[in-house]
């Protein structure tokens, strides 16, 4: 048996595919978000989605930065397993680069501000926002695309490796 036969015989489980790939999404994103954060490329903290639960100041000390952390893990497994529920059988990179669009525009643009998550727009910068923007752009296609290669034949368009 070749492995193209092992790998189209073998099932994966949606909800523990969706899992596993929104934790270490969160994680990964959720690091990077830091890291803009702390080289100040974003004013935006790294707990934001925990803001409406804790005192803002808690969120800004070590221990919220971690909160913040968890609860993007936490939004990441949960968009995780809306994509795979509803469009994990959409081909390529753009599917999840949209999608990932889409969560920015949700958090900032619709509910961030209502929730004093984040600023609004117009009181972001531009640095702010062009960082905040790709790094969701980036997390959707981390996301969107990781599920089209385990649920789709994506496998089958990468280039064969030549033995010899």
């Amino acid at each position: 048996m070749n492995q193209h036969q092992q790998t189209k015989s073998t099932y994966t489980n949606k909800y523990a595919f969706a899992l596993e790939l929104g934790f270490f999404a969160g994680l990964f994103w959720g690091t990077i978000h830091w890291i803009f954060y702390v080289f100040k490329f974003t004013k935006v903290i790294p707990a934001y989605l925990a803001e409406p639960f804790f005192k803002h100041e808690f969120l800004k000390s070590g221990a919220g930065h971690l909160v913040g952390l968890l609860v993007f893990i936490a939004f990441s497994i949960a968009v995780s397993f809306i994509y795979v529920l509803l469009f994990r059988k959409m081909k390529g990179p753009w599917p999840g680069m949209l999608y990932g669009v889409f969560w920015w525009l949700i958090i900032f643009v619709v509910v961030g501000p209502i929730f004093d998550m984040v600023k609004p727009l117009s009181a972001l910068t531009a640095t702010t926002v062009i960082s905040e923007f790709c790094l969701y752009l980036l997390w959707g296609l981390f996301i969107g695309y990781t599920i089209a290669m385990e649920f789709t034949d994506e496998r089958m368009r990468e280039p064969k490796k030549v033995e010899g």
